[in-house]
């Protein structure tokens, strides 16, 4: 290669009618001037060159460490959002067993409240039905015993006879009570 010195330093043979040599001299001169330029250019663009390879390595690096962190982060929230939805499937099932369990409680109790309901009714009404023949059966026992009071000639044995011996106690017991 060329340089700065053995441009300058170049010594041209004489001949007979050759160049002028101031002017050659010149154009040399210059022409190193160039060259020298050209190199310095030429380092400059090296160093250049060097240096955005190293700025394109540590791009290179970055983006290698970006993909891998983008790719963790896109594995991390894939993990987290299938756990997220067994999680909430495991929450809804037990959310729908308690529910049936509550509507199987209410159920339940409702049952035993409708039998309760169906018992009370049940015993009201045998209530009631006793209730009314008891009141019916002393109802006639006071018709008789005013009938007895009334007629003093019928006798009360005879019309007792006739009748059950409990019933006699009663209608008997009841007619002595009246007569007090």
């Amino acid at each position: 290669m060329f340089s700065h010195d053995g441009i300058i330093g170049k010594k041209f043979e004489k001949k007979m009618m050759g160049y002028d040599q101031q002017e050659v001299a010149e154009y040399l001169k210059k022409l190193s001037q160039e060259f020298e330029k050209l190199f310095i250019e030429k380092s400059e663009l090296k160093e250049a060159l060097r240096d955005k390879e190293l700025a394109l390595l540590e791009y290179k690096e970055r983006d290698e460490l970006l993909r891998n962190t983008m790719a963790t982060a896109t594995r991390m929230s894939d993990k987290i959002r299938e756990d997220s939805e067994r999680e909430a499937k495991l929450i809804i099932g037990d959310a729908n067993q308690q529910s049936e369990r509550i509507v199987r409680d209410a159920k339940d109790s409702l049952r035993k409240i409708y039998n309760e309901i169906n018992e009370l009714k049940t015993i009201r009404m045998q209530f009631e039905t006793n209730a009314k023949a008891l009141f019916e059966s002393h109802l006639n026992l006071l018709n008789q015993g005013k009938q007895l009071i009334a007629n003093p000639e019928m006798d009360t044995y005879a019309f007792l006879e006739e009748k059950d011996e409990s019933l006699a106690n009663k209608v008997s017991t009841a007619v002595e009570a009246a007569l007090i």
